[in-house]
């Protein structure tokens, strides 16, 4: 990213029938929690707080990695939802995805098959098709 965040989201992907079990467990622990908050909810009542927790169900066949135990995104999952959750990812949209998107293609080793099979998965496989192919086009202009 060019530009950082000065607020930060931590994200808790649970199974769906799962996520109000998680939502109430940090809340009877005080933390700062948010149960799959909409547009409203983000823009409007999102607390001031340096560092909230969101509690989103996750989607089925995500791709994921285990990393000492503990089950974590892969670059392919967190560019996919960056591209389709603009509510979430708000901050990160426009010329930051761009950035984004060019700087992990560069950088890590992308599994595009992978990527592609999760964006279908969120119904955005065509569009985030034609997005890469626009990052294409433009990282071979420079």
């Amino acid at each position: 990213m060019i530009h950082q965040p000065g607020r930060f989201y931590i994200l808790i992907e649970v199974d769906k029938e799962a996520t109000e079990s998680v939502f109430f467990y940090l809340k009877e622990h005080k933390f700062s929690v948010l149960v799959e908050p909409t547009k409203e909810i983000v823009e409007k009542y999102l607390p001031d707080e340096k560092e909230t927790l969101i509690v989103k169900s996750l989607v089925s066949e995500a791709p994921l990695q285990t990393i000492n135990r503990i089950n974590s995104p892969t670059i392919e999952k967190m560019l996919v939802d960056i591209f389709c959750d603009d509510i979430l990812f708000a901050p990160q949209q426009g010329s930051e995805m761009r950035t984004i998107f060019q700087e992990a293609l560069i950088k890590y080793t992308v599994n595009e098959s992978r990527m592609m099979r999760y964006a279908d998965r969120r119904r955005k496989k065509g569009t985030l098709r034609e997005y890469l192919n626009t990052i294409s086009n433009l990282r071979q202009q420079s």
